[in-house]
């Protein structure tokens, strides 16, 4: 299996989604001889036939696989309330560079499935960055409301901001830009929804977790969070967050560990940590766990780039 980009929960509350880079093997960037960012792509630019986005059952069978040749670099995941899956592609300039001069348009586009794989909707123009309302620059992820508006953070390249789209992907607004202050952002990695409505947005490079309205509006800032790269909510009654930190390490973020930051979704306490088997704040290196799912029971699942597994703790209390 290659490596993990993420993971989230099926309507069921049971099976696990996971986006897959293909069946790229080296975590090293592309400066030091490895295929970082451009896991799905070949060395001529057109894309590996292989499927990236794959369902599991609770016993970790595969029961379903699609989207072969349509992503560089497999990024954010989502499920909404339908069942239907939502997937972004991440992959940088010169990657998307790269596919064009092969004729392949890939790259800075967040696609809609159906559960069983159909395309039903595409927002951003496929190989086109741009920072208008429906272009993006490298977009990491996307969640959906109870009402079908649908939030993109487009932050893996220079645009910083979140991008508000209805049900059928008419632009509504966008917030954000570059910076430090409320509102502002520095690599929005992940967006997802609590149960009150809100918005959480991982603000990483600022080591924080902001929050909003679905207008926009700021309502707080969390930094006890470390570097979050995901977020997840319980999909139970314990009303609970779970905040991937994949980065923090004594040159990044001081005082912080990599792993899994538990807490309580109202109040932001954080009542539990998972360390990252890889991690060591002495080193910039880890699992690389960017995102997770937590399932019905409260197990917890970790999508690990670097060793390419999927990881699941088992709730025992």
């Amino acid at each position: 299996m290659g490596p993990p980009a993420s993971l989230t929960v099926d309507t069921d509350g049971e099976s696990i989604w996971a986006f897959i880079r293909c069946d790229e093997t080296s975590p090293l960037p592309v400066a030091k001889g490895g295929r970082f960012g451009l896991d799905c792509m070949l060395p001529d630019g057109k894309l590996k036939p292989h499927d990236t986005i794959y369902k599991f059952d609770p016993k970790g069978n595969v029961v379903k696989s699609f989207g072969a040749g349509m992503f560089i670099w497999p990024h954010g995941l989502h499920v909404d309330r339908e069942g239907n899956v939502w997937a972004t592609d991440a992959a940088g300039e010169d990657a998307v560079a790269t596919a064009a001069k092969a004729g392949v348009k890939a790259g800075h586009f967040v696609r809609k499935f159906s559960p069983n794989g159909e395309v039903l909707m595409t927002l951003g123009e496929p190989g086109i960055a741009g920072n208008d309302e429906y272009h993006f620059r490298s977009p990491a992820a996307v969640v959906t409301a109870p009402n079908g508006d649908i939030f993109v953070a487009d932050g893996h390249g220079s645009n910083d901001r979140i991008v508000k789209y209805s049900k059928d992907g008419k632009f509504i607004k966008a917030w954000g830009k570059t910076g430090y202050a409320p509102g502002e952002f520095r690599t929005p990695h992940c967006i997802a929804m609590d149960k009150r409505g809100r918005l959480f947005v991982c603000d990483r490079a600022n080591t924080r977790i902001q929050i909003f309205d679905q207008d926009g509006k700021h309502l707080a800032t969390w930094h006890q969070f470390g570097m979050p790269s995901g977020i997840v909510f319980s999909v139970n009654d314990e009303d609970l967050i779970y905040v991937y930190d994949s980065e923090s390490d004594n040159v990044e973020n001081p005082g912080f560990e990599q792993g899994i930051r538990i807490g309580d979704a109202l109040t932001g306490w954080v009542k539990y940590f998972i360390l990252d088997p890889g991690g060591n704040p002495g080193t910039t290196t880890g699992s690389g766990a960017e995102f997770g799912a937590v399932d019905k029971f409260g197990n917890v699942f970790a999508g690990e780039p670097r060793p390419r597994v999927l990881r699941k703790y088992v709730k025992v209390r």
